[in-house]
């Protein structure tokens, strides 16, 4: 009983271990590079027990707007890497040294948090929406990922696109079996009844993936502080102008709707893309991975009370 009120403990503070694992890897560099050859198996259980959590029965109610869910899984997927795929070469990118541009797709091309389901229930989101988008998302990953990265960004990857999709296939594919092997053996009630448990070991091992996740950033940022900062600005102001301009074009869908959108459109799990690519990625490829990760900890905090005051503020009649 011990061992699971820690955990449930664990649960309950999981948006700031993530926080706390970001400036521990910082501030302790040995351990941040000491945790980085497990972080691919960090990035398999995280999936295993992100997937564990969906409910097969419970999902098939998340669909209720299908229309809606393939349009914002297409704009996520397609429009938004492809877009910023034929930009990038204009906006002199290749100037912060290369790997970035790599490190750029990677985050594009990648299918939304697996958390994102949570941040839209801390920000009162419609978390039924962003859960289906995420699934859907998700599927088309090993498909459509390779095929952009590669394309754009291919020269600074020693992988083709037939090894990274099924790199991709095998880590989600093989998370996805395991959990369903997991709900089969144990039985959807018992893990119903363990979720408060489930989210404290889904804390845990956001602490192990922030901290490997910061290997190498301290030295960098002391040796070329300028340049670090800058990826930082840049990783920032992907996540703000992708945020705001999908709730924007989403607005008509209400508010509750447009910024679960913008939120899922904003964050990518690029860590999957990362373990799918293996080593021999450029290291400054690995620095945009890292820093990407803080308007991930960080805006949902900052964004959530003018987030409460729109909702506050919403049209009557309006859900």
């Amino acid at each position: 009983m011990g061992l699971i009120s820690a955990l449930e403990w664990l649960g309950r503070q999981g948006t700031r271990i993530a926080a706390v694992s970001v400036l521990v890897g910082l501030a302790i560099p040995p351990l941040a590079g000491a945790l980085k050859p497990i972080f691919p198996v960090a990035i398999f259980l995280l999936l295993v027990f992100a997937f564990l959590r969906v409910d097969p029965i419970e999902l098939r109610d998340r669909f209720r707007a299908p229309f809606l869910v393939a349009l914002a899984c297409f704009g996520i997927m397609v429009l938004t890497p492809l877009a910023f795929g034929f930009v990038l070469p204009h906006l002199g990118i290749e100037r912060l040294g290369p790997g970035v541009a790599l490190g750029l797709m990677m985050y594009l091309a990648a299918p939304p948090i697996m958390s994102s389901t949570a941040f839209a229930a801390m920000l009162r989101l419609d978390t039924a929406l962003t859960l289906a988008v995420l699934i859907v998302c998700t599927t088309l990953t090993p498909l459509l990922a390779p095929l952009i990265v590669v394309h754009f960004a291919g020269s600074a990857l020693h992988v083709d696109v037939a090894q990274l999709a099924l790199r991709l296939l095998a880590i989600l594919g093989g998370a996805f079996a395991t959990a369903s092997l997991l709900r089969w053996r144990l039985g959807s009630e018992r893990i119903a009844a363990a979720k408060s448990s489930i989210d404290g070991i889904n804390a845990l091992l956001l602490f192990i993936f922030g901290i490997a996740a910061m290997d190498g950033v301290t030295a960098r940022a002391a040796k070329e502080p300028l340049l670090v900062g800058s990826l930082t600005l840049v990783a920032f102001g992907i996540a703000i102008g992708i945020y705001v301009l999908t709730t924007i074009l989403f607005w008509r869908e209400g508010l509750k709707k447009s910024l679960a959108l913008g939120f899922s459109s904003a964050h990518r799990n690029m860590g999957v893309m990362i373990a799918a690519a293996g080593s021999g990625l450029p290291e400054l490829t690995w620095i945009y991975f890292a820093v990407a990760q803080f308007p991930i900890y960080l805006l949902p905090a900052l964004a959530a009370p003018a987030v409460h005051r729109l909702m506050e503020r919403r049209l009557p009649g309006e859900e």
